[in-house]
């Protein structure tokens, strides 16, 4: 039997185990692009689609995620709300456009990221005329918007330190009186500017990065480290006492400080404070018309809210922040006293210089 005719084949059993019921829409073109055949963004089944996929990092973000935007999404676009929690990294959305073959519709990434495929043309410019002005000017971009506000914090397990807690990068750093596994994120983002603070560079002189200095820095600790993949796996090193501290995402620290009681708890001192965004990879299967819709819908104070109270990720929305109760607000990246303690992200630094800085951090905690 010739190819086409197995294509053909293949396609008709695909057909029918989707109208049976049997496949959701993001299995179904998984299974297109396993059979080869371009996955459709346009057209009758863009404009008829059911389902919103969204691609974040997984682990309980996933479940807060349909908790907090799937009723309204429901409500006001008609979709059920997906989550595949992969992680969206910059060479696989880069990978599903070149190939035609994109399975997400929208993705929770990096202002970096964005700004890095924006520029090669894969990403949907982001239609502010659905969005609407429901963040703040300096958080609306070309390709992409702000959905919610994190940091990259200093987490520690307070029980593997009896004498002293540490409390800054350089005690990080300090493996003869912080004795342990540590962990890095298996991406430079966040982690370069963790390295200049432990290496004696002012907060206000971390940008432009001095990247040979950070990545030499990060040499001299990569026996002592672990590098997590995705905020699960973060999680998991401190739950299996595989670590004692560790650079991670605040709202995964935060989840580990309610489940253990405080044990397990972070400074945002020399944290690094970052917008997440929303950005539309171009040929999305939804269509970008939808995606904005979600977009717009997911930005709704209510919802930031509910998803700051489930995870701990700080609103976007300034109409959301000022619902926060007063007795979690010590726990938003965006509080005044605690961003005083932090610096923020230089995205532009990263849009011109991700690529080569990826490259060079992954040969040097890979070799």
């Amino acid at each position: 039997m010739e190819n086409n005719d197995m294509d053909v084949l293949d396609l008709d059993a695909i057909g029918r185990r989707l109208a049976a019921g049997v496949l959701d829409r993001r299995s179904f073109l998984l299974a297109l692009a396993a059979a080869g055949v371009l996955a459709p963004g346009t057209g009758a089944l863009a404009a008829d689609a059911k389902e919103i996929v969204i691609a974040n990092w997984g682990g309980p973000a996933a479940d807060a995620f349909v908790k907090a935007w799937g009723p309204l999404v429901n409500q006001k676009l008609g979709c059920a709300l997906s989550i595949d929690g992969s992680g969206p990294s910059a060479g696989k959305i880069r990978a599903m456009v070149e190939a035609g073959k994109v399975i997400w519709d929208v993705c929770d990434a990096s202002v970096g990221v964005a700004l890095l495929l924006g520029s090669k043309n894969m990403l949907e410019e982001m239609d502010y005329s659905i969005i609407g002005s429901k963040v703040r000017k300096e958080y609306q971009y070309k390709y992409a918007v702000c959905n919610y506000i994190f940091s990259y914090v200093m987490a520690f397990n307070k029980t593997a330190f009896k004498d002293r807690q540490p409390s800054t990068w350089k005690d990080f750093w300090n493996v003869k009186d912080f004795p342990g596994k540590r962990m890095l994120r298996g991406s430079c983002i966040g982690q370069l500017e963790c390295a200049l603070l432990a290496d004696g560079v002012p907060p206000d002189k971390i940008y432009p990065i001095d990247l040979p200095r950070a990545l030499a820095k990060i040499k001299e600790i990569k026996e002592h480290t672990v590098f997590w993949k995705s905020g699960s796996q973060s999680e998991d090193l401190f739950r299996q006492n595989e670590v004692v501290m560790g650079n991670m995402w605040h709202n995964r620290t935060n989840l580990l400080r309610k489940e253990t009681n405080g044990a397990i708890d972070w400074t945002w001192e020399g944290g690094v404070i970052a917008p997440a965004v929303w950005l539309v990879p171009k040929g999305n299967p939804a269509g970008a018309r939808k995606a904005m819709q979600f977009i717009e819908a997911s930005l709704e104070p209510e919802g930031q809210v509910e998803l700051f109270k489930l995870i701990g990720m700080g609103p976007s929305n300034p109409a959301a922040t000022a619902m926060i109760p007063p007795e979690l607000r010590a726990y938003n990246p965006s509080q005044p006293d605690n961003l005083a303690k932090q610096i923020v992200i230089n995205e532009e630094w990263y849009g011109a210089n991700l690529t080569e800085a990826e490259a060079k951090y992954l040969d040097i905690i890979s070799s």
